[in-house]
């Protein structure tokens, strides 16, 4: 049985110009590091008589309109022309990503304000929903519901999960109803794995970027050439088709790889406080999918939390979907 004890739901969150950069690598949607530190910022932000702990952060996706030019394959930001500077000069323009979205944020939360009663309960999921609303999720503004939208028929909810097996299943298919349409981020670090032992199969000297590359793109293959190569026989036509993943897979940052020991507050010459220790890092990437939340089996499928280990130099998001197999649908 899953260990969560409540659900934490923000429904229909309307984000104007949230960060569509999420990584050095990767545009589109904000990265999950980015609902990390939402999390957590939400989690100081309480005020004293609300007695809430986050644990983990799931997102769904209702609603992507991403800020660019549309037609082709090419894509262009939309950037702003900033004022002129005190010279007079033409002021450079920085890029900037930026997209618009409609997002459901679920929490797995524990605390006493969980065992405050049904109204005690709605109090504080209204609370929580007026003090996000004048938040920043990755660095996009929260706006008001339009009139005659979806969100005009949900209001935030703190749900107290069921300790009976059956009913915790009946209440989370209630929920996975209402986040319909819409898709789940969930992990996927079995896939790009998998296609590493695949690619090592005939090249012993490909790598995790490799894979990851081969899952990020449409790769075009001849599929009738490989068929006449076993065979012996010459093709006289190729035909080249897109080999398609299952799923739809996206490449995604996950969280940050050391680049350099850690060093002591102090060491380091313009940090940005003298009492934290100090590494520099880069990003770390891995593959996601976007599920349809009927296709969850728990609520441990959507959620993400953070993993820490300190002498490997990983700081990473991971989240705990497991696909099930044949046999078990």
């Amino acid at each position: 049985m899953s260990g969560i004890k409540a659900l934490l739901v923000l429904p229909r969150l309307r984000v104007q110009n949230a960060n569509a950069i999420s990584s050095p690598l990767t545009w589109g949607f904000p990265s999950i590091t980015a609902f990390i530190g939402l999390m957590q910022a939400l989690e100081r932000k309480l005020p004293e008589h609300i007695d809430l702990i986050f644990e983990r952060v799931g997102v769904i996706c209702h609603d992507f309109e991403a800020q660019v030019t549309a037609g082709g394959y090419t894509r262009a930001f939309h950037l702003t022309r900033n004022p002129v500077g005190r010279d007079g000069g033409t002021a450079a323009i920085v890029e900037e990503g930026r997209v618009h979205l409609e997002l459901t944020l679920v929490f797995d939360v524990t605390g006493m304000a969980c065992e405050e009663g049904p109204e005690g309960q709605v109090e504080v999921a209204r609370e929580i929903a007026d003090i996000v609303a004048g938040m920043r999720i990755a660095g996009g503004s929260v706006m008001p519901t339009l009139p005659g939208h979806a969100k005009a028929r949900q209001d935030a909810e703190l749900i107290l999960l069921d300790e009976d097996t059956e009913q915790r299943d009946r209440q989370f298919r209630q929920l996975r109803r209402r986040w319909l349409p819409g898709f789940a981020l969930v992990c996927r670090d079995d896939l790009l794995r998998g296609r590493l032992a695949e690619l090592q199969k005939t090249d012993p000297g490909a790598t995790a970027l490799d894979a990851w590359l081969e899952l990020s793109r449409l790769n075009i293959v001849p599929t009738n050439a490989e068929s006449a190569k076993k065979s012996g026989k010459i093709a006289d036509n190729v035909r080249w088709d897109v080999r398609r993943a299952t799923g739809w897979l996206v490449p995604i940052p996950v969280g940050y790889g050391a680049l350099s020991p850690l060093y002591q507050p102090g060491e380091i010459a313009n940090a940005r406080d003298t009492v934290t220790p100090f590494r520099f890092v880069e990003s770390l990437y891995s593959i996601g999918q976007w599920i349809s939340p009927h296709r969850l089996n728990g609520p441990d499928d959507m959620l993400w939390y953070t993993d820490t280990d300190s002498k490997a130099g990983l700081y990473r998001c991971r989240n705990d979907y497991r696909p099930l197999t044949t046999a078990q649908e």
